[in-house]
């Protein structure tokens, strides 16, 4: 069973179990690309899949970014991996196990997880788009420091916004964010700024 065998079914429970919530895959957080991070209410879950054809030789690197950025972690394994896989991961993160069952795979919990120690807000909010850290601003009753950078914003914002506040606020935004109107928040952006637009987009 591989990655791409995995996720679908892994959607699906996520959906059933905790109902309202957003998936974002392949995400960047430090030196790793997160696999899932689900947004939920005011919360973020990382999710690393090892499926039965995967080895643990990042995953040392992985845990620790992962545990910069998220709320809670869960490692989601094939069946392969259930004997050994506690040994590999943080006592803080969750297992979740897929497996071949009656024809079809099925996903369910084998731990908890439990909530990150380490995790820095000022990570999190690496992820935000300048034009939804603007509209935080705003809620904030904040300068829109126009000509300021991106990690300016990012560190007036830790400084004046109560964190469980700041917090709400990037998971609303993340919930409504729209993928398809990236590029044409951008070049705004950068016409707003007298900025070249630049065409590539990176999400």
């Amino acid at each position: 069973m591989y990655d791409v065998d995995i996720r679908e079914p892994l959607f699906d429970y996520l959906d059933e179990t905790y109902g309202k919530n957003r998936i974002l895959e392949e995400k960047t957080m430090g030196r790793s690309r997160a696999d899932v991070i689900m947004l939920i209410e005011y919360e973020f879950i990382g999710l690393e899949i090892k499926s039965d054809s995967d080895t643990y030789s990042r995953l040392k690197r992985q845990a620790r970014d992962y545990n910069q950025y998220c709320d809670r972690n869960f490692i989601v394994i094939g069946k392969s991996h259930e004997k050994h896989v506690q040994e590999h991961i943080p006592k803080e993160w969750g297992v979740i196990r897929a497996a071949w069952e009656e024809g079809q795979i099925s996903v369910r919990q084998l731990r908890e997880a439990l909530p990150n120690p380490k995790v820095k807000l000022e990570r999190q909010l690496e992820w935000m788009w300048r034009p939804e850290l603007n509209r935080i601003l705003e809620q904030n009753a904040l300068p829109a420091y126009k000509r300021k950078s991106k990690r300016f914003v990012q560190e007036k914002l830790l400084a004046k916004v109560l964190p469980n506040l700041l917090k709400k606020q990037m998971c609303e935004e993340l919930f409504e964010r729209d993928y398809t109107l990236w590029e044409e928040q951008l070049q705004a952006y950068r016409q707003e700024q007298n900025r070249p637009i630049q065409r590539k987009v990176k999400y």
